[in-house]
């Protein structure tokens, strides 16, 4: 995210392409990265998939979350498949840089969704906070 963040905000007037790969490049890495979670989200032995199952009351939560993982992947993958087919000067990089930059909003608001899914489930199974249990 960090990556993507730093080749949105560098300079593209005159340097497209270069602008261009470095964007590109940065969604690369985060798409594998996005991969990864929504692949370990889906996996029946996946700690979301444990939630599900001993805690009913969470199930549509935990269906959220997987689904709010493959939509998020679909929008980057869009935007991704759009910066590929529109190269030079006819794009508009502060259009991209907003679309994407509402995408990695809308990434840091599903990694706390499913944050507080995961603390919530370790409350209601043992009663108290994982701070509570380092100290």
């Amino acid at each position: 995210m960090h990556q993507l963040e730093e080749a949105l905000g560098a300079a593209a007037p005159g340097r497209e392409e270069q602008w261009r790969a470095a964007v590109l490049g940065a969604l690369a890495v985060l798409d594998q990265a996005t991969a990864e979670e929504a692949d370990n989200a889906e996996r029946p032995d996946s700690l979301l998939s444990d939630i599900a199952r001993r805690q009913p009351r969470l199930r549509t939560r935990v269906r959220g979350v997987r689904f709010q993982y493959r939509h998020l992947r679909q929008t980057l993958a869009g935007l991704r498949h759009e910066l590929e087919q529109e190269p030079g000067p006819g794009l508009d990089y502060g259009d991209v840089r907003q679309r994407l930059g509402w995408a990695l909003a809308a990434l840091r608001h599903q990694r706390a969704r499913e944050s507080d899914l995961i603390y919530e489930a370790y409350y209601d199974a043992f009663g108290s906070d994982l701070g509570a249990e380092q100290g």
